[in-house]
């Protein structure tokens, strides 16, 4: 082959003697080449001795080329297609060098807010699965602002016992937390919400009086007792579970008569057994 063959663009130099030259007038390296081009150094080597059989393929050394002459000011692609037309390749414009070509920094998301995102979403993941343990299963809605909490201390043990329920129409019913529990109060299975959220231990929640059919959905029915009136119902529920209770007042009125609390376990010690009288001989 020829020394005329081997001629790239501008002044009868060979594509990799211009292209050293041009990097050598802007005094760079060829690992500052590989930083803007994101080119292997080696690949970069054999450009320079135009040893194009030892890069991955003709359509790689044309990206190449291209690319470096871009990086270091000639004309990228009158040298790429000189080089395509000397080896061969593809003439069309191939799309896989181009993946080496280097990222605009501005459109690159700072690595601190991918990390900050992710954080977050952990933060979330973990309070969620907080909840949902803490809770019964239950997702804790948003406690409505008009419908007061108040704080009062822990009910005492002994209370009068529950009216009958024809004595109990009319009488207002109080719900006392003994323990965290979320309730949510609602107008009928599917009506309107009267209260949601969570009670802490001592709090009281009166039901309003308006109310038609109030339901009561809880987790944790074992710590929450109902007062009917002056008459204490008891708690709730026995374990944790699901429960679904109406709260006028002559349903859980029914409720205690239907289901008494059990008998309280004697607080001394059992009677000795009298003495054993010996058989007449």
């Amino acid at each position: 082959m020829s020394a005329q063959d081997d001629l790239g663009q501008d002044d009868g130099l060979a594509i990799g003697a211009q292209l050293q030259r041009a990097r050598e007038a802007k005094g760079l390296s060829l690992d500052d080449v590989a930083n803007r081009t994101r080119i292997p150094i080696r690949h970069l080597q054999n450009i320079e001795r135009e040893e194009w059989d030892a890069l991955p393929a003709a359509t790689y050394a044309v990206g190449f080329t291209r690319n470096y002459a871009n990086a270091v000011g000639l004309d990228g692609a009158s040298l790429a297609r000189n080089l395509r037309e000397r080896i061969g390749g593809p003439s069309h414009r191939a799309a896989a060098p181009e993946y080496y070509a280097q990222a605009d920094p501005a459109r690159v998301p700072p690595k601190s807010l991918i990390f900050g995102v992710i954080f977050v979403a952990i933060l979330i993941g973990a309070y969620l699965l907080w909840r949902s343990s803490t809770l019964g299963g239950f997702t804790s809605p948003t406690q409505p602002v008009d419908i007061p909490v108040e704080q009062a201390p822990p009910a005492a043990p002994a209370q009068p016992a529950a009216p009958p329920p024809q004595a109990a129409t009319g009488q207002p019913v109080t719900l006392v937390a003994t323990g965290d529990v979320w309730v949510r109060i609602s107008e009928g299975p599917s009506g309107a919400t009267i209260f949601t959220g969570i009670m802490a231990a001592g709090d009281r929640y009166q039901v309003p009086a308006t109310a038609q059919h109030p339901i009561l959905r809880t987790g944790r029915p074992q710590n929450l007792r109902a007062m009917v009136g002056a008459g204490d119902i008891g708690p709730l529920g026995a374990v944790e579970e699901r429960v679904s209770v109406g709260l006028r007042p002559e349903e859980l009125a029914a409720r205690a008569q239907a289901s008494p609390p059990p008998a309280p376990a004697p607080s001394g010690p059992p009677a000795a057994a009298p003495p054993a009288v010996p058989p007449q001989q």
